[in-house]
């Protein structure tokens, strides 16, 4: 079918494609007119990304795509619904509960039919390039409208406060307990070091053991000393023993011994000259030899006595150094004993410390907590509030007659087309050579035509040898 030919099918049906396209207006003029009218009420809220108050923390999920879905579903939730309900007391209207008795017979429960139905006319649109989200309600009544509109609004703010206040208080409960346990903890460990303490008598650990090892590197010090001692007394005592005791500095520097030696020296220069003025017998000569003898006896005599004192030096520095030493290992073991102690004492404090910065952590995050469990402020505030609109959002007459107008075209020219295929007839040249297999020679023009017949037997005989005539057949 070329194109003018539908245009021939339509203007000989013309008359049945206005019938149907004005029939299909009049009928979408009218229901439009039926229809009760729809008012839509919108409210608008924004989602603020502003910092936490309790946690001083910006939520960079806030601003999401995600989180945004994530809001719309909360708000289009039978949570919210349900809160609606309650909030408008909707369950004790009794028309209400009797359209939900012939609608249901009894089944289920009316807040859960109320929900559902106040869902269907809701309609939520998050903004695509802010944290606006617009909320609209359509019913029939304008301030009904407006009235849903906002309680769903302020059933979402309520929702989304209790979304974070609900969990803020079981962390609240679980942190009191984890509370509780830590202070016990911190007691414990607090009554342990005490008690370390007072068994041990400790007030301050390290300046004990500061004064202890002072006294201990003074011991050690005098043990040298002692040792250096008693090795030199023992080194006088093996001389004094020996018979070089006449050397010793205690005898070379002792006043007796050192009169009783001059006495003997002038009682022997005095007997050499008397043996030699008298000789060996002579009297004077005997008396001198004789207290030369009792010279040399007091000499070795009081060398004795030094050299003696030698010997008790040693002892006496061998038993200091020995007393030093047995003070040095008595004092060592008390340093490692209080070693031992401060380590003992370090540990348990370290328990305490432990304990006190666990009770710490444990208390501020029961106070943050606490605080936010006791929040009554939302991350959602109203933007725009809902209002009773003036007119109504459907039946639009202008549009469904518009659209009418479109949709009877489309159905009359089915039409048209239908009963063209059931009746087919004549419409024109190319309809006379598909029906006769024939090519047209010529046309009578029509009576009042202005164009000559020649032109129009020029024009056929183009057609028919253009689209006549094939390969293989002779020419008509």
């Amino acid at each position: 079918m070329t194109f003018a030919n539908f245009i021939a099918i339509v203007r000989a049906r013309l008359w049945l494609l206005l019938v149907v396209m004005g029939v299909t207006v009049v009928t979408a003029v009218v229901i439009s007119f039926l229809l009760p009218k729809k008012y839509v009420a919108v409210a608008s809220v924004v989602v603020d990304a502003k910092p936490d108050p309790v946690s001083a923390l910006i939520y960079p999920g806030l601003a999401s795509p995600a989180f945004m879905a994530t809001q719309v579903d909360v708000m289009g939730s039978d949570r919210v619904a349900l809160r609606v309900v309650r909030d408008l007391k909707l369950t004790e209207n009794p028309e209400i509960r009797q359209q939900w008795q012939d609608e249901t017979g009894g089944q289920g429960t009316v807040e859960q039919w109320l929900s559902g139905a106040l869902k269907q006319s809701l309609d939520i649109q998050p903004s695509k390039e802010s944290n606006v989200i617009f909320v609209a309600y359509k019913a029939p009544d304008p301030r009904f409208a407006a009235a849903l509109a906002n309680a769903f609004v302020q059933a979402y703010i309520a929702t989304t406060l209790e979304l974070r206040v609900d969990p803020a208080k079981q962390y609240n409960n679980f942190f009191d307990d984890r509370a509780k346990a830590a202070r016990a903890a911190l007691e414990a460990a607090q009554t342990r070091l005490s008690n370390f303490q007072r068994q041990n008598g400790i007030v301050v650990n390290d300046e004990r053991v500061d004064v202890e090892m002072a006294r201990l590197n003074e011991l050690s010090s005098q043990l040298v000393a002692f040792q250096a001692l008693s090795a030199e007394s023992s080194s006088r005592q093996t001389q004094a023993a020996g018979a070089s005791a006449d050397r010793l500095q205690e005898v070379l520097t002792n006043p007796v011994i050192g009169q009783l030696k001059s006495d003997l020296n002038r009682s022997e220069a005095r007997l050499q000259e008397l043996t030699t003025r008298y000789g060996d017998n002579y009297p004077l000569v005997v008396e001198t030899r004789a207290n030369i003898a009792e010279l040399r006896a007091r000499v070795d005599s009081e060398t004795r006595r030094v050299s003696g004192g030698a010997a008790v030096a040693n002892t006496i520095n061998r038993q200091r150094e020995a007393d030093t030493r047995a003070a040095l290992e008595a004092q060592r073991a008390k340093v490692l004993k209080l070693k031992a102690m401060r380590d003992e004492g370090s540990v348990l404090t370290r328990d305490l410390e432990s304990a006190q910065r666990a009770f710490e952590g444990v208390s501020a995050r029961l106070t943050q907590s606490g605080l936010e469990s006791q929040s009554t402020q939302s991350n959602v505030n109203v933007l725009s509030q809902a209002v009773a609109p003036l007119s109504p959002s459907s039946p639009r007459i202008l549009v469904n007659t518009a659209l009418s107008v479109i949709v009877g075209l489309i159905l009359g020219t089915g039409v048209v087309l239908l009963l063209e295929l059931r009746d087919r007839r004549v419409r024109g040249i190319d309809d006379v050579m598909e029906a006769l297999k024939l090519p047209i020679l010529g046309v009578m023009p029509k009576p009042g035509t202005r164009r000559s017949g020649a032109q129009r037997l020029l024009g056929m005989e183009q057609r028919v040898l253009g689209n006549s005539v094939a390969p293989g057949k002779g020419s008509a």
